[in-house]
C-alpha cells in the first residue's frame, strides 16, 4: 500500500470477503480510492484475501482469527502463525464476552495472548481488535503482551467507558468509528470525547447497513459526518484529521 493517504476516505475495518462478489468489492474500493482494510475471520481465508489484494493500491487484507469462532477454530492458531510473516495487518482478533460467546472466553484469551505475543515478537504490526463486553480484559492483555514500541492496536467499534477510552489512548490505541456507533446518546457522547488524533473511520460492512443494503467502504464517509456532528466540527476538518491520523499510523 502506498504511504499516500487516498482522497476517497478511510474504511479501516470491513469484511470484503463476505460480500457476494469479493473481487468486485475490492475493485469498487480501489476505484473510489478508499483506504480499505479488509479483515478476515479465519486464517483459512487468508491466502485468497492476500492474493486478491497484493497488487492493489488502496485495499489491504488483515490476517484474523475472530474471537466469536474460538469454540470451533482455536486450533487454527498454528495456521495463523504460519501466515503472520506475510502481512503487516492483523485482524479481526480480540475478545467477546457477550452471552453467545462467553463459554469460549478462556480459549479466546489464550489465542489473543498468543496473537499479541507473536505480533510483539515480529514488531511493526497493526491490529484491528474486537472487544465486545471485554474492554478491561483486552486492555490488560495489550498492556501485558504488546509493548507500544512493538505494534499498534486499533480498537474496532469501541463501546467501553470514557475512563477505559482514556486508558486505551494511554496505551497508544486508536479507535475506528462507524456511523452506527453514533445511533445513541451514549455513543455520540463517547465519540465526542475520544482523542481526535486517534480516530479512524470504518464501516464493519456487511454487518452494518445503509438504506437497507450492506454498507460498503465508500459509506465510511457517513462516520465522518457523524463525528463532525458529535464534536461540533466542520466535516472537512474531521476528514483532514482522519487522513492525518492514518498517515501517522502507517508511518
Amino acid at each position: 500500500m502506498s504511504d499516500e493517504v487516498p482522497c476517497g476516505g478511510v474504511d479501516f475495518h470491513c469484511h470484503l470477503d463476505l460480500y457476494p462478489d469479493f473481487e468486485a468489492a475490492i475493485a469498487q474500493a480501489e476505484a473510489a480510492r478508499v483506504y480499505t482494510l479488509t479483515v478476515t475471520t479465519t486464517p483459512k481465508a487468508w491466502p485468497r484475501n492476500h492474493e486478491l489484494t497484493r497488487g492493489t493500491r488502496y485495499v489491504r487484507a488483515a490476517l484474523g482469527l475472530h474471537p466469536q469462532l474460538m469454540a470451533e477454530r482455536a486450533g487454527e492458531l498454528a495456521l495463523w502463525s504460519r501466515h503472520l510473516p506475510e502481512t503487516r495487518y492483523v485482524g479481526e482478533v480480540g475478545l467477546d464476552a457477550g452471552p453467545r460467546f462467553y463459554k469460549s472466553l478462556d480459549a479466546q484469551k489464550q489465542v489473543f495472548r498468543a496473537v499479541l505475543e507473536q505480533c510483539a515478537a515480529a514488531g511493526g504490526k497493526i491490529l484491528t481488535v474486537h472487544s465486545v463486553r471485554s474492554v478491561p480484559a483486552v486492555l490488560e492483555m495489550i498492556e501485558s503482551y504488546l509493548p507500544q514500541d512493538r505494534g499498534v492496536v486499533v480498537l474496532h467499534w469501541f463501546t467501553g467507558t470514557k475512563a477505559e477510552a482514556r486508558r486505551a489512548a494511554n496505551l497508544g490505541c486508536y479507535f475506528s468509528i462507524n456511523a452506527e456507533m453514533m445511533g445513541s446518546d451514549r455513543g455520540r457522547s463517547l465519540v465526542a470525547e475520544l482523542p481526535m488524533d486517534r480516530l479512524l473511520t470504518e464501516t464493519d460492512g456487511p454487518f452494518t447497513h445503509v438504506e437497507g443494503r450492506p454498507a460498503v467502504p465508500t459509506d465510511a464517509r457517513r462516520a465522518i459526518d457523524g463525528i463532525a456532528r458529535a464534536r461540533h466540527l466542520a466535516v472537512d476538518v474531521v476528514d483532514r484529521t482522519i487522513r492525518a491520523n492514518l498517515q501517522t499510523l502507517l508511518r
